[in-house]
């Protein structure tokens, strides 16, 4: 592996030292280093610029620095690609930049030499029906999330799974999470914790005015949908970073999506020992 893609936490101020020492070394290691272009204007002949959205086509891996919400962001710009992620943590939990920034170089040696396993993660698509009229699609790898504003009142929702009613739900939202967004909001609104190879579905809702609500594990190829019945000021927002403003009537139709994205394992990292350190279960 020899053209590395580098995407970095805005703003973080650790960053311009881990680019001076990490660039260096990763060109003394023969690899060419793609970086945004404000990087590269600062890094003269010693990178290449090449444009966050071009990273897919472009590097053979991207290595991102930051916390699980750069993670995100870097999953967006290669979904449905064979580039694969490597996530260093800049951030305070870090379910997905599993790698310590102190273990960068050894992480960078082993993605540069082959020496590390790929994950495939299964993604989210919803599509959002306005009437019966497409108004827009999103793909998420952690959860789709129905959120009531700060004023709004309770929401109305009915979910269907492959045209049978779940429930009619009455709640301040609702979280529909893959087994990677399992230890994200799912997880703190009582969902439970799924491996990260698992191909299923969650179904969380938030806060319920049932209080026999519980969440639901469907699986991966059910036809999940939620009509929106009653409720005001309602976002829907996919992993948080993206989202549209809903109405009442709005549908949403989610399914497995047809893409993945890849994530490399360093050697020695495995899912329960990083949920013992993240979770502090000892």
């Amino acid at each position: 592996m020899r053209r590395v893609g580098l995407l970095f936490k805005k703003h973080d101020p650790r960053v311009p030292e881990i680019v001076r020492e990490t660039v260096p070394w990763l060109r003394a290691q023969g690899a060419e280093v793609l970086v945004d272009e404000d990087l590269a204007r600062q890094l003269p002949g010693s990178s290449t610029a090449c444009p966050p959205e071009d990273l897919a086509a472009r590097a053979e891996a991207v290595a991102v620095f930051g916390g699980d919400g750069t993670l995100l962001y870097a999953a967006r710009l290669v979904a449905g690609s064979t580039t694969p992620i490597l996530g260093i943590n800049l951030g305070s939990l870090g379910f997905l930049t599993e790698v310590k920034l102190e273990d960068t170089r050894t992480a960078l040696e082993a993605l540069l030499s082959g020496r590390y396993a790929l994950e495939e993660r299964m993604l989210l698509d919803v599509d959002v029906l306005r009437g019966d009229r497409p108004v827009d699609r999103f793909r998420a790898l952690n959860d789709v999330v129905i959120n009531k504003g700060a004023l709004a009142r309770i929401i109305e929702m009915e979910v269907t799974v492959d045209g049978q009613l779940v429930a009619v739900f009455r709640a301040d939202g609702l979280i529909l999470s893959t087994p990677t967004g399992s230890t994200a909001y799912s997880l703190s609104a009582g969902g439970p914790v799924l491996h990260p190879t698992l191909e299923a579905f969650i179904i969380t809702p938030i806060c319920p005015h049932t209080l026999t609500n519980r969440p639901v594990v469907v699986s991966e190829r059910s036809r999940i949908a939620v009509t929106l019945r009653h409720g005001s000021d309602v976002m829907l927002t996919v992993d948080g970073q993206v989202g549209i403003r809903l109405e009442p009537s709005d549908r949403l139709m989610l399914a497995r999506s047809g893409a993945a994205i890849r994530l490399v394992q360093p050697a020695g990292n495995r899912f329960f020992k990083v949920l013992r350190e993240k979770l502090k279960w000892g």
